[in-house]
């Protein structure tokens, strides 16, 4: 997935700007960002703090592992299954 070039800080600062009154299309222009992509952010973030953001994404990168590691021990399973069906 490509990276986003805004820091969960910068994302974080632009939703207060528009919260704080400024307008939506304001806050894009100033920033270089599409209206679609500030409400994708805002809906992602919105509400969130700086610190949130941290454990949003420790948690997200542990859920990602446990994936991994789950289909890992599904295939493994399903190659068990089928060397013991063969025999």
């Amino acid at each position: 997935m490509r990276q986003s070039r805004f820091t969960e800080a910068q994302i974080i600062g632009m939703i207060k700007e528009q919260e704080a009154g400024m307008p939506a299309a304001e806050v894009c222009r100033r920033h270089g960002l599409s209206p679609a992509s500030f409400y994708k952010f805002k809906a992602k973030y919105g509400g969130m703090t700086v610190s949130d953001t941290h454990r949003l994404k420790s948690l997200e990168d542990e859920n990602a592992k446990l994936k991994r590691l789950l289909a890992d021990t599904m295939l493994d399973n399903v190659v068990l299954k089928d060397l013991l069906g063969k025999n």
